[in-house]
């Protein structure tokens, strides 16, 4: 992958999306969290970010973006130009129907500014999984066939054999994306001939495999004559590399919850995090945050080079989770100085 593909290929020359989980911080509430992703896209919109994402997690303390279309509808309202859209809905916790009229519906109030990204996973745990989706117990493997029956909603009446319509949803052309952490979205992109997101910010070690994957499998479609990659990249620009590595304490406490069963709040920062973990957790912590890119401008600016070179991406989308909003904002605006 690092070969022809790569060469030559810039950071300017690529498009750079946000990725936004609506963190709640430790003391908040949801109606902050709502209010700082809506600045934050209007800044990511200014600053000339392509899209922004906001992804489908339920039962966390520190996420505000379970009603994931409800989210996408109010960042969309509250901006003017950037494509928003969903990174991603897991479309086995839903009834296929359902995710055609919502984004039907977002796609008539928002014209041509909606992406549908869609996922496997329950995105949650199974007990939360259980109680989304009631009666159907899938695990995945029929994604396949949800994603059929939602395309098949959005399709025009008359060339679908469906006794049921999305209204709104039939009709419209909604871009559609796989999003994966496996080779399993990636081959069945590859093959609809679909644009394809990977999730490197926590899935690192699979990011090339799977590119390959998808690249290896493409069929053209009449969304797309090549294939197009997206990756996923945890990154935290601060003054300082010094002060990026502290501003990143703030997601290792919330992996290390998530691997201790006991997800929290998004914490403040601390000076040492030895005295939080021990040296299991910090291995599993760093080996599941080993692709973030963390540092000063130029830090940031080698590192997501780096990234570009070891993957060919046609674009990335950053997720930056911080404490302070001031912060967030800031890491960005650096990100944005590098790449635009």
């Amino acid at each position: 992958m690092k070969g022809r593909e790569s060469m030559g290929k810039t950071l300017k020359d690529i498009k750079f999306s946000v990725l936004d989980l609506a963190p709640i911080v430790q003391d908040s509430n949801p109606s902050e969290s709502f209010k700082n992703s809506l600045e934050l896209a209007q800044h990511a919109e200014k600053w000339g970010y392509h899209r922004y994402w906001v992804a489908e997690h339920h039962s966390m303390p520190g996420i505000a973006s379970s009603a994931t279309s409800v989210l996408i509808g109010y960042i969309a309202g509250g901006t003017n130009t950037i494509r928003v859209g969903s990174g991603g809905i897991m479309l086995p916790n839903h009834a296929p129907l359902v995710i055609a009229e919502q984004f039907g519906t977002l796609d008539f109030m928002y014209p041509n500014r909606i992406d549908l990204g869609l996922g496997r996973a329950p995105g949650s745990d199974q007990l939360t999984a259980r109680a989304l989706r009631r009666y159907n117990q899938s695990d995945g493997s029929d994604f396949p066939e949800l994603l059929q029956e939602l395309r098949e909603y959005f399709k025009p009446y008359e060339e679908t054999q469906l006794p049921v319509r999305a209204i709104p949803g039939e009709g419209t052309a909604i871009p559609i994306w796989l999003l994966g952490s496996s080779g399993f979205s990636a081959r069945l992109a590859g093959e609809l001939g679909l644009p394809f997101a990977f999730a490197s910010h926590f899935s690192p070690d699979y990011t090339i495999p799977a590119i390959n994957i998808y690249k290896q499998s493409f069929k053209p479609s009449n969304m797309l004559a090549e294939p197009y990659v997206m990756v996923g990249v945890n990154v935290i620009a601060a003054e300082t590399d010094e002060k990026a590595q502290f501003l990143a304490t703030s997601s290792q406490q919330q992996f290390l919850s998530l691997i201790r069963g006991n997800p929290t709040q998004l914490k403040p920062p601390v000076e040492n995090m030895d005295e939080i973990w021990n040296a299991n957790e910090k291995a599993i912590v760093y080996q599941q945050l080993k692709a973030s890119v963390l540092g000063s401008e130029e830090t940031v600016k080698q590192k997501l080079q780096a990234f570009l070179n070891e993957t060919g991406a046609d674009e990335m989308i950053i997720n930056t989770q911080t404490y302070s909003q001031k912060d967030r904002l800031s890491s960005y605006e650096i990100v944005k100085n590098i790449v635009m």
